[in-house]
């Protein structure tokens, strides 16, 4: 099984807290342009990444501390789980299904769908409440990516409008594990005689 190895972030520098949220913003339009390692190590390691190594805790809280939210990546050269334990993807689908992770028409072209899943058997002592905590998680881990994509100059939207049992079929998940949002990341579009600011 091919893995990949992420990079370490680069955590000091950078635009400051408020400028960062005065930025955030949701973009539906993609340069097809891929992102580089160094830029999806950081934006996963800022999702949902391990921060205080010596408790395995992470930069996205979760109920329980369950850390039930899985992220999964699906490029142009195929679908990867992202392992914070060990900083790297996993390849999972050797195929392009970025199409399959939303209704909307630029998802195919966006160079990075993220999908955020629940693994339900990970979050059972949230008891009936399992659907709502999952929900919140994933809020926080998603608003992570916003934040990070403010902070690099990246477009993003979060999206809810998906075929779940067509992607959650193509992704090979187990029953428990539940689709509950994706959220596409790359360069902005620059349409043709738009300055780049």
């Amino acid at each position: 099984m091919k893995t990949i190895k992420l990079l370490p972030p680069k955590l000091e520098g950078g635009k400051p807290f408020m400028q960062v949220v005065k930025e955030r913003k949701s973009s539906r339009e993609f340069s097809s342009k891929e992102l580089p390692l160094q830029i999806i190590s950081e934006l996963l390691w800022a999702a949902n990444g391990i921060n205080r190594p010596e408790s395995s805790h992470c930069t996205a809280p979760s109920a329980m501390n369950t850390q039930g939210i899985d992220i999964y990546l699906s490029k142009a050269d195929g679908l990867y789980l992202f392992d914070p334990q060990r900083f790297a993807i996993i390849l999972i689908v050797n195929q392009d299904i970025r199409a399959m992770t939303g209704v909307q028409p630029f998802v195919k072209d966006a160079p990075l769908n993220l999908i955020f899943t629940a693994d339900h058997a990970k979050m059972q002592k949230t008891g009936s409440d399992i659907d709502f905590y999952s929900a919140a998680d994933v809020g926080f881990t998603s608003e992570n990516v916003y934040l990070y994509c403010a902070f690099a100059g990246l477009a993003t939207v979060v999206r809810g409008s998906i075929d779940r049992p067509a992607l959650a079929k193509a992704m090979k998940l187990r029953s428990e594990q539940k689709i509950i949002l994706a959220q596409s990341v790359g360069y902005l579009k620059y349409t043709q005689g738009a300055v780049k600011q």
